[in-house]
């Protein structure tokens, strides 16, 4: 990435950490995450599927990672996004946002 942006690897680094707070590594390795919750929480693709499919080489690292950045596995995420969508399905008012309820002065049971 580096030669591509005419910079050394050294101030490629310092500028890209300026820029995004992170460096490529964590950036990437972040990115690669959303698109795992994604697919987690709209296909029916197994972890270890998404797993090498958004780009990582191990099953262990990326659940390890996975846990790092949204604080649960991926299994317990995915099996809590699928608790929230059948509750919604069950009882559509709890989809609502309990934000936007207050705005228009809805109480919220």
């Amino acid at each position: 990435m580096s030669r591509r942006a005419c910079f050394s690897p050294y101030h490629f680094l310092r500028v890209f950490r300026q820029v995004f707070k992170k460096t490529p590594h964590q950036y990437l390795t972040q990115r690669r995450i959303e698109k795992a919750k994604h697919l987690l929480s709209h296909s029916n693709l197994t972890v270890t599927e998404v797993c090498f499919l958004v780009g990582f080489e191990s099953l262990g690292s990326f659940s390890t990672l996975f846990h790092h950045y949204v604080g649960q596995p991926p299994t317990l995420y995915r099996m809590r996004i699928y608790e929230r969508k059948q509750a919604a399905a069950q009882s559509p008012e709890l989809a609502i946002p309990a934000c936007f309820l207050k705005s228009f002065r809805i109480k919220n049971n």
